[in-house]
């Protein structure tokens, strides 16, 4: 009878193999400063974390990956909000979610991200600063095809946060409900892909410690968030708001043509 492999302690159980130690430690570090950013800005965390993500997570975990640990740090601020959230937004967004998901899973083949990125792009740019939508946007069928669409693109280029976010703040002066309506919505739009990436072969077993750590850390950062919310005006916030996700889809529109050109 071999003997059995001694049990591992401390921090190095919780860091996948192909991570060394001191980035582990910095991702751990950028999930709570992300998330605190996301809770009392609105949006821009996510982001940026699968930015940083990106520069050492093995390309064929950052989406997956990313998109559980999104699952768990949006879930903590939809859980700290869930009074401030629009119900009947996200009763419209729900099936829209089950719907893209469903055709992305099923079709789940490479499509041009440049394509992706350069169109959400210019939809947050329109929904920043041009014209306001008319209302029927945002009544039940709106926000459907909004949700369909969003969530089968999320699930090949994980990164139309700001396009939802975008289109919930149209929806809402109120800081408090934006922050609120747009965590819940994006708990739904991660949730299918644990199912979706776990049918097709990813094992999440080997990063399922390290994602738990993640969401903890995340969570922290949402506490720290919601306090400086409190602090931020409307007003103020919506500046703010507008401006990050700007930044955020110039960049997306840069990625865009230095992946076309390539």
């Amino acid at each position: 009878m071999q003997p059995s492999r001694p049990q591992r302690f401390g921090v190095l159980p919780l860091i996948p193999e192909s991570l060394p130690p001191l980035v582990a430690l910095l991702l751990l570090l950028a999930s709570a400063v992300t998330s605190m950013i996301t809770a009392s800005l609105g949006a821009g965390g996510g982001v940026l974390l699968l930015v940083l993500m990106a520069m050492w997570v093995p390309p064929a975990a950052i989406i997956p990956v990313h998109g559980m640990i999104q699952l768990g740090s949006n879930s903590g601020r939809a859980v700290l909000t869930w009074r401030h959230t629009d119900w009947k937004t996200i009763a419209a967004f729900a099936p829209g979610v089950l719907a893209g998901s469903a055709l992305g899973a099923w079709l789940l083949v490479d499509l041009p991200a440049h394509l992706w990125q350069l169109t959400i792009a210019l939809f947050v740019l329109y929904l920043c600063w041009g014209p306001a939508l008319p209302k029927g946007a945002f009544g039940r069928f709106g926000v459907f095809v909004a949700s369909a669409v969003t969530s089968f693109v999320s699930l090949f280029v994980g990164a139309t946060g700001p396009l939802v976010a975008a289109f919930i703040k149209q929806m809402h002066s109120d800081r408090f409900t934006t922050v609120a309506t747009f965590a819940t919505a994006m708990c739904l739009q991660h949730a299918p892909k644990a199912l979706v990436f776990g049918v097709a072969g990813f094992v999440f077993r080997d990063w399922l410690a390290f994602i738990i750590a993640m969401i903890a850390c995340g969570f922290a950062g949402t506490w720290v968030g919601l306090h400086l919310l409190r602090t931020i005006s409307n007003r103020r916030f919506t500046q703010v708001f507008n401006l990050l996700l700007t930044v955020l889809a110039l960049r997306l529109i840069w990625q865009a043509f230095t992946a076309f050109s390539s």
